[in-house]
């Protein structure tokens, strides 16, 4: 089975257990570089237009290498959050979306 159906199935069982719209908490990791939370607020805004970067976590690690970032997102649909999973998985500065 291919990552891409792996996925498709995940966001099935998501689809089964979520009542929509549901506010949802993503958590995206990667690499503690300048405008990394810019680049998250900037793709979550993209697929959520009514996302306040103000209300975003951020959690550097214990060694400073890696940052976290914990946003949570009203989504109005699977497909929004099919949308903007994808999106943020593929930035190069993001390292794994949760």
């Amino acid at each position: 089975m291919s990552a891409t159906n792996d996925l498709g199935a995940a966001f099935d069982r998501l689809e089964r257990l979520l009542e929509f719209p549901v506010d949802f908490p993503l958590k995206v990791m990667g690499r503690r570089v300048d405008d990394f939370a810019q680049a998250i607020a900037a793709t979550v805004g993209e697929h959520v237009p009514t996302f306040d970067p103000a209300t975003m976590e951020l959690r550097a690690s214990s060694q400073g290498t890696w940052l976290s970032v914990t946003v949570v997102v009203r989504v109005e649909s699977r497909e929004q959050l099919e949308r903007l999973y994808r999106a943020l998985a593929a930035h190069p500065l993001v390292s794994v979306v949760l």
